[in-house]
């Protein structure tokens, strides 16, 4: 993995000397999630945490971590430039495993039509929902995209997350969706987070497929999985394919279609499931062994069961429920439950969770869905990297894995979600280096 150069206008401060080798110290607690990943069950409540505690950053990987009397009498901690976080809290980089980055503009105008009483479905036969965002991406120079999409990036690393998933799907033709994974790619070798990108053509059906002779959602699909998906995987894209696989989108038939054609293009799967309606897309996510099954609203006992067996990671979404006013979350705290993978990501897109702000999420995920605080923080670190296939560098702060860590100016973890929708985040660092820092008083 690279590790790319700061964002130019981040404060540095006293991070800016050439040395290899930093200090962190005078931490309150330092949450390692040390241990295996994924996490179930019980474990995903064992944050591994070390109190008054230290760690030393070398070449960009965590060289050592403990209680912070031993850390600084180690030789390398003497040799090191020295920071103090002054009693904050420092916990893996949070791994955001489900975004829209790129899109054109925000769908204000829909957020006020749900307040007056619509649907979702109302606002799409309206003209509105995705099919809204497809037009305007459509028309957007690529140039215009970058350029918001950077300015989100600045906004996660400020709020502490250092790893984004970043799907397609607004494009829904191929020069769109080129251009969509195109400016993921070439996003993600200039500025420093990492960017893991998946190509999400099966959103919706455009509107070019929709009750024209010869062109249908079976045409639209088939197109995906003869011509779309060879050249994502030739030019090297993206790393995962998505399905939106729900009512008013794909079935669990055309969704299957689609997985088999990437699985044979060398692509892992992820899926879209049980928002709006139960329609079997959980089962096929079992059934395929995709990485990811996200949203899960709608899914029953049985699937839960299911879903708990396997190795699907169960990525709830509760930003969108509360942007959406809905009155029923994800099922986390049964699926916690029964032994199932559960992770959590913001979701980020303009029209059903327009938040960039994982600890809003970790609040969310508490009062709304019964994780407690250190469930939530285990599910936005190493559950998420284990679902993106990064769990062997990413989501903990351990020997050898990168240094990829947020400092929140708080004496306690748990008051990372308890002081909902405020950033504490002091600084955000990526490969041991400052990505984010926020001018301390």
């Amino acid at each position: 993995m690279r590790c790319a150069p700061l964002f130019s206008t981040v404060n540095t401060n006293q991070m800016t000397s050439s040395r290899n080798s930093v200090l962190l110290t005078n931490c309150s607690q330092i949450l390692t999630l040390r241990g295996p990943a994924p996490r179930r069950g019980r474990a995903l409540a064992d944050l591994g945490i070390i109190k008054d505690g230290a760690l030393v950053i070398n070449n960009g990987r965590i060289a050592a971590v403990g209680p912070r009397r031993r850390i600084e009498r180690l030789p390398e901690s003497r040799r090191a430039r020295k920071f103090d976080v002054r009693g904050g809290v420092v916990l893996p980089g949070f791994v955001d495993s489900h975004t829209h980055l790129i899109h054109a503009t925000s769908r204000a105008a829909e957020y006020e039509m749900r307040i007056s009483g619509a649907t979702y479905e109302e606002i799409a036969h309206a003209g509105g929902g995705i099919l809204n965002s497809v037009r305007k991406l459509r028309g957007a120079p690529a140039d215009q995209l970058k350029k918001h999409a950077l300015a989100h990036l600045k906004q996660f690393a400020a709020h502490g997350t250092t790893t984004v998933e970043a799907k397609s799907g607004y494009g829904l033709d191929w020069p769109s969706e080129h251009k969509i994974l195109s400016l993921l790619n070439e996003i993600n070798r200039e500025q420093p987070l990492e960017i893991v990108p998946t190509f999400l053509g099966a959103h919706v059906v455009p509107s070019e497929f929709r009750n024209r002779s010869g062109k249908t959602a079976d045409a639209y699909v088939d197109l995906i999985c003869r011509k779309w998906l060879p050249r994502v995987a030739a030019e090297n894209l993206a790393e995962f394919c998505d399905v939106f696989c729900d009512r008013g989108a794909f079935s669990v038939v055309q969704a299957r279609k689609i997985f088999s054609a990437a699985r044979a293009c060398g692509l892992g799967l992820r899926i879209h499931a049980e928002q709006l309606a139960r329609t079997g897309a959980a089962r096929l996510a079992v059934q395929m062994h995709a990485s990811s099954a996200d949203h899960l609203e709608k899914i029953s006992a049985s699937d839960i069961h299911a879903l708990a067996k396997s190795n699907v990671t169960c990525t709830m979404l509760p930003g969108c429920c509360f942007h959406l006013g809905l009155p029923h979350y994800g099922p986390a705290r049964q699926l916690i439950d029964a032994g199932a993978i559960v992770a959590l990501a913001t979701d980020f897109n303009p029209g059903t969770s327009p938040t960039l702000s994982m600890p809003m999420i970790v609040s969310l995920a508490c009062t709304q869905m019964r994780m407690t605080p250190a469930e939530a923080i285990a599910a936005t670190t190493i559950n998420a990297a284990y679902s993106l296939g990064r769990g062997d560098r990413a989501g903990s702060l351990e020997v050898g894995k990168f240094a990829d860590l947020a400092v929140f100016d708080v004496a306690d973890y748990r008051e990372i979600p308890y002081y909902f929708g405020v950033n504490h985040c002091s600084f955000t660092m990526k490969c041991g280096r400052i990505i984010y820092s926020r001018q301390r008083s």
